[in-house]
């Protein structure tokens, strides 16, 4: 997405069109998608969890509960009518299995994916975690068979192997496709926590548009949502991203701590954790949140319907953009690069894009701001002790109608702590 040669200047260039499916508009003959009946979702929760109490507790890799899990969801879309595939890798000394499910039809070379891990880590059964985001997909795909969809675009569902141990299962998906099959997959949406019990509303942010399909299809229903944070690089969508697949998804939060604005908005227990059992023994079919549940689902099937249904407009734009590297120092004073806005009239657009590119063996340690010509500073990351990931690799958006367009604009990067190393590789407005 972002190149690495120096550039001496930000040069103005128009926006490539969007690969075809990626936009949030359904076709005007499309089919509407269907209400998901959580009692179904909730069904195969059930499974999940009988499955993890007669094999030890859990649903981890390398043990009977994942392999007796998989059949199960192999077994349910066998009997639906989709060509399912059976994936394995080798992680940690034990076999470890992907299931893939392609829905016959549609147009092959342009390929809508759902995803989800339906491993559990080894101390308890993970049902939010996440059996949760397995079941949403598994009952989407179930109701594209009952609905006999014949979509434009091609179907494809993922159940992801190890996720835990760092996406090896979703890893080794991505790598052992060709160039020209990775290239097909138009988008990927991943589902990981659609149901804490004290759940919050948060949708991928590296897309705009899959971010407005989904913040868009929330709003109609009276809920507000924000952009996930805390999930950045630590699920599957990221060998997706990192291959260059248009990626989005929904999250309901894990060991972050609810807010008294994100309670006053969503309900729930202001200053704990969304998932209190996150990782834990008591990750069970107690801890799911119905309500959560059902409108997750829901939107998952929305999604799928609205982009497998046809072609749509890409959006269009003037992008500036700087990809001179700017070395920032180790727990030090912040670095800026700067981009030059001209030909533009009046203020910037209420939903600017920031793309940013940032090499670093630690981004939990990084500040990044947007500074407006008139000094106006744009909040775009926050330090996080708990993103021991590398990289900063993403679109931000940011409301900067108050702010006139044209002028010189920085990206302003700060390492807060020691021992790691970086660089802006590059970093663009799109206007």
């Amino acid at each position: 997405m972002f190149t690495t040669a120096v550039a001496p200047a930000a040069v103005a260039v128009p926006t490539a069109p969007a690969p075809a499916g990626v936009v949030a508009a359904p076709a005007a003959t499309a089919v509407a998608a269907p209400d998901i009946p959580v009692a179904n979702v909730k069904a195969h929760l059930a499974q999940l969890q009988s499955i993890a109490t007669a094999n030890g507790g859990n649903r981890a890799h390398g043990r009977t509960g994942y392999k007796a899990s998989i059949d199960y969801v192999k077994g349910k879309l066998d009997a639906a009518g989709f060509i399912t595939a059976l994936q394995t890798f080798s992680y940690n000394g034990s076999t470890g299995y992907n299931l893939i499910a392609d829905w016959p039809g549609g147009d092959t070379s342009h390929v809508v994916m759902a995803g989800a891990h339906l491993d559990s880590v080894t101390a308890g059964p993970g049902i939010n975690d996440n059996g949760s985001g397995s079941a949403g997909i598994l009952e989407t795909a179930l109701a594209v068979s009952r609905a006999g969809l014949k979509p434009t675009k091609h179907l494809r569902f993922g159940w992801w192997g190890a996720e835990e141990y760092g996406m090896v299962g979703s890893k080794n998906y991505v790598n052992s496709l060709a160039a020209t099959d990775r290239s097909k997959i138009d988008t990927y949406l991943n589902f990981d926590m659609i149901a804490s019990p004290n759940p919050g509303y948060f949708t991928y942010r590296y897309d705009t548009a899959l971010d407005a399909l989904f913040r868009d299809y929330f709003a109609g229903i009276g809920i507000s949502t924000e952009q996930d944070f805390e999930g950045d690089g630590r699920s599957d969508h990221a060998p997706f991203q990192n291959a260059g697949i248009r990626v989005g998804g929904l999250f309901s939060g894990a060991d972050y701590t609810k807010t008294a604005a994100q309670a006053a908005k969503w309900g729930g227990t202001a200053g704990q954790a969304f998932d209190r059992c996150y990782h834990s023994a008591c990750d069970t079919s107690a801890n799911i949140n119905d309500t959560a549940l059902d409108r997750m689902s829901d939107a998952i099937a929305y999604a799928i319907w609205t982009l497998s249904a046809g072609d749509t407009t890409p959006p269009t734009g003037t992008v500036f953009e700087n990809a001179a590297d700017v070395q920032i120092p180790d727990n030090g004073a912040a670095v800026t690069s700067s981009v030059a806005v001209t030909g533009r009239t009046g203020n910037a657009p209420a939903a600017l894009q920031v793309g940013v590119d940032i090499k670093h063996t630690y981004r939990g340690d990084l500040v990044i701001d947007l500074v407006a010509p008139n000094g106006t500073t744009f909040r775009l990351k926050n330090s996080s002790g708990n993103d021991s990931a590398p990289n900063v690799q993403t679109t931000y958006t940011v409301n900067a109608s108050a702010v006139a367009a044209n002028g010189t604009w920085k990206l302003k990067v700060q390492d807060v702590g020691p021992q790691d190393t970086g660089y802006i590789d590059s970093w663009k407005l799109t206007f």
